[in-house]
């Protein structure tokens, strides 16, 4: 899985760090996740638990979008087979399938073919009828990859819109909040255009907390915010926007539009799934830690905030378990998962991860080695995953120092011969953080 990984692994401390990472991504992946928590059997899919009668269906349609879409609408076809009639998803780099139409859009910011592929996939919704069971897949990276402006907001709006919002810090829970009051696909859209049909999504979360309705902007989800939220976070992070996008949201605030679902029984013909997320790939990693003979300690699968001062919090947990062993006593792992943000003020190339990593190494530390990952192998917009250092990576720490005040970790990273590389994953349920702690 990781590129160059022997050179990589240079001591059995950094193996260690680099097999969790493996076994979180792996454990996250559509083929396993479907493998445990979905079934078929004498015409009747179970999905976590659920029962869904596929004999008193017409037709079963695949729908849905996100960087792992295309991987769940592949393995749900090697799943159900003859079952699935047609379907259509959207996202970054498509692997091949049989039945189900997958087509490529852009992430992290929309592009016309996000654009295009939404309007696709929100059309056949609005075709379907009462005797058809949707099953959508719902990924992160659906709300770049599902891009359908509402109103006279035009895709240029939106590109904007999104960068803006993407560099002010703000965190995915808000820019979401703006986006399905932007959409007519996401805030529950794609649901709404899909009654009377049966919706069961299948979402892969890559947000803080696994709420339906902010993974990708949740498409299928109910949600609590409204148009005057959106123009709050607008203003609260100084975020400038399109004329039109204000407008369109002052009209909501006003009354003026159809206010996104909070009531779930507007949305009674849905059944959202959360299949996978950080606890996931956290499991994984700290079984593959207890394997190699390691304490683990799961710090939280919630972090957020800003990358390099989380960076700074669990390095100083990591030290404190090197020099007192508490909370956890050497040899230990420390675990971490969630999403950290980047508020733009440089012109480099990096992303949370990666500025995660190099604040780490500026500060190196003795006897810790940190690998800090995105787990759908793209970090920050870049083709590199995450970096894996130690207090030896960075010859002149203060030139580490000035590469972050530029937002210019991957440079400083590659020059180090630090960073993990992955390609695409399948899988996307957000970063993956570890600290291995020696003996």
């Amino acid at each position: 899985m990781i590129a160059d990984r022997d050179r990589l692994a240079a001591t059995p401390v950094h193996d260690v760090a680099l097999s969790c990472i493996e076994a979180g991504i792996e454990a996250s992946t559509p083929e396993y996740v479907l493998r445990e928590s979905l079934s078929v059997e004498r015409d009747v899919l179970t999905v976590a638990g659920s029962e869904y009668d596929l004999a008193a269906y017409d037709s079963v349609v695949v729908l849905g979008g996100g960087k792992a879409a295309d991987v769940v609408a592949r393995e749900l076809e090697a799943h159900l087979g003859e079952y699935v009639d047609r379907g259509l998803v959207v996202s970054t780099s498509p692997v091949d399938t049989d039945t189900v139409e997958t087509v490529e859009g852009s992430h992290p910011i929309p592009d016309a073919d996000s654009l295009e592929g939404a309007r696709r996939v929100f059309q056949r919704a609005e075709d379907l009828g009462e005797g058809t069971l949707v099953l959508a897949p719902i990924t992160g990276g659906g709300s770049a990859l599902l891009a359908l402006p509402a109103g006279d907001i035009t895709l240029v709006d939106l590109q904007a819109t999104t960068e803006e919002l993407v560099e002010s810090g703000a965190s995915i829970t808000e820019i979401n909040a703006v986006r399905k009051h932007c959409s007519a696909i996401k805030g529950g859209g794609l649901a709404r255009a899909a009654t009377p049909a049966t919706v069961v999504s299948l979402l892969f979360s890559d947000v803080v907390g696994d709420d339906p309705g902010v993974i990708a902007s949740g498409p299928t989800a109910p949600d609590e915010t409204t148009y005057e939220d959106a123009l709050e976070i607008l203003d609260r992070y100084d975020v400038g926007v399109p004329s039109a996008v204000r407008e369109h949201l002052e009209a909501g605030a006003a009354g003026e539009r159809e206010e996104t679902p909070a009531d779930p029984a507007v949305l009674g013909h849905v059944d959202n799934h959360v299949l996978a997320g950080a606890w996931t790939a956290l499991s994984a990693a700290r079984d593959a830690a207890s394997e190699a003979g390691y304490e683990p300690l799961v710090v939280s699968s919630r972090v957020r905030g800003e990358a390099t001062e989380a960076a700074l919090s669990q390095l100083a947990i990591a030290e404190e378990c090197a020099a007192t062993g508490t909370p956890v006593e050497p040899p230990a792992v420390l675990l971490s998962g969630g999403e950290t943000t980047v508020t733009v003020m440089g012109n480099g190339d990096g992303g949370p991860n990666l500025e995660f990593a190099l604040r780490v190494a500026v500060e190196q530390p003795e006897g810790i080695v940190c690998a800090s990952v995105d787990t759908d192998g793209e970090d920050g917009g870049t083709e590199v995953a995450g970096a894996i250092v130690d207090g030896e990576t960075l010859s002149n720490p203060q030139r580490g120092r000035a590469a972050l005040l530029e937002n210019d970790a991957l440079p400083a990273l590659e020059e180090s011969d630090t960073v993990i590389e992955t390609g695409p994953t399948g899988t996307n349920v957000n970063d993956l953080r570890i600290f291995v702690i020696e003996a």
